[in-house]
């Protein structure tokens, strides 16, 4: 069977770990009809926008894409094309393992989480305000009137919207993420303290979901104290499912468990469609030279491959990825014991190894 995919390069390192990834995708075996689209500062002279509309119909017509990191400008510029694809596609589900291989260095050995983070809602919704301006003078104005609080006028105003039924639907998903992989128990993470009817109505839409699955055992926690459960004692941890801010933050904090963001993954999921990406971010700074670790997007193509129902291709390329890790050999700068060492290899070189691996 072919697999029709979109691949969207994206920019920065983005076209050097695509290149590899497609690379060691196509040595598992598994045959692909590539579509290959791109977005990012690179379209954006010539569409006028860093999110042309042909990339969106090419994801919704294979329903299956990957794609490399793309740059969003820090404070000013577009808003990040992530969070408008995820926005588009209806992309409500992110997806992002946390697992530990050995041959890494970390504090931590035998790490196996999963984060499952709502894509839609929360204070990444868009809806903000710039301070000074007349409609967030309105907004400040509307909020003192109905809340009887003072803000100060020179605010800017960004809207946290957490919906019940978009906070069932988040929740169920990792329920069944947990029952379809054998995990044990899911953790629902929120700060209904003090935001009660945001996150309040998050964790009780979380705790009505978990009297439907018996079978699998579920807590809450706050989630200041669920950073440092995390660094105290991370094994106790399994799926956890979380608010779109607090699954940014929280999916960090445990790719720090596994050696960092070069080993971690991610999916987001949606109903009709489904998009694979790496966690980190594009390193323009590194353009062109070869340097960038590209396992975090190879183990995003391994999650892609058990999404399209190739489970054996991905459990060999997870095992190919593996070995590499653990000899030590074929791997980039951030890999060995000093970032100096001259044994380091390149993106394409890790990629040579793992398929080599995949071929023997």
């Amino acid at each position: 069977m072919v697999h029709a995919v979109t691949l969207i390069p994206g920019d920065g390192v983005g076209t050097e770990i695509s290149e590899a990834t497609r690379r060691v995708l196509e040595a598992t075996g598994v045959e692909f009809a590539w579509d290959i689209q791109h977005a990012g500062t690179g379209v954006l002279a010539e569409y006028g926008t860093p999110l042309p509309e042909q990339v969106l119909a090419s994801i919704r017509r294979n329903k299956v894409a990957i794609k490399g990191p793309i740059t969003t400008p820090v404070g000013t510029g577009f808003r990040s094309v992530n969070v408008a694809m995820r926005k588009e596609l209806k992309l409500y589900a992110c997806l992002r393992p946390c697992k530990s291989y050995p041959g890494v260095r970390s504090r931590y050995q035998n790490i196996d989480l999963v984060i499952v983070r709502e894509n839609s809602e929360d204070l990444y919704a868009g809806i903000e305000f710039e301070a000074n301006t007349p409609a967030c003078q309105k907004v400040i104005q509307c909020i003192e009137q109905l809340s009887g609080t003072d803000i100060l006028p020179d605010s800017g105003i960004s809207i946290k919207p957490i919906s019940h039924s978009g906070s069932t639907r988040i929740v169920r998903f990792a329920f069944e993420y947990a029952r379809a992989n054998g995990r044990r128990k899911v953790t629902a993470v929120h700060k209904a303290n003090i935001m009660k009817y945001s996150d309040g109505l998050f964790l009780e839409a979380a705790r009505e979901v978990a009297l439907e699955y018996p079978d699998i055992e579920f807590e809450d926690r706050i989630v200041d104290n669920m950073c440092m459960q995390l660094v105290q004692k991370p094994e106790l941890y399994d799926v956890l499912v979380l608010p779109n801010l607090y699954g940014d933050i929280i999916s960090d904090l445990a790719a720090g468990l596994i050696g960092g963001l070069g080993l971690a993954p991610g999916g987001n999921m949606g109903d009709e469609a489904a998009l694979f990406e790496p966690t980190h971010g594009s390193a323009p700074k590194y353009k062109g030279l070869n340097r960038v670790n590209p396992m975090a997007m190879m183990l995003s193509g391994m999650l892609m491959l058990k999404h399209i129902g190739e489970a054996q291709a991905a459990q060999r390329l997870e095992t190919a990825i593996a070995e590499v890790i653990k000899e030590g050999k074929q791997v980039t700068y951030d890999m060995k014991p000093r970032p100096d060492d001259p044994t380091a290899v390149g993106t394409s070189q890790v990629a040579d190894a793992i398929i080599e691996k995949l071929r023997s």
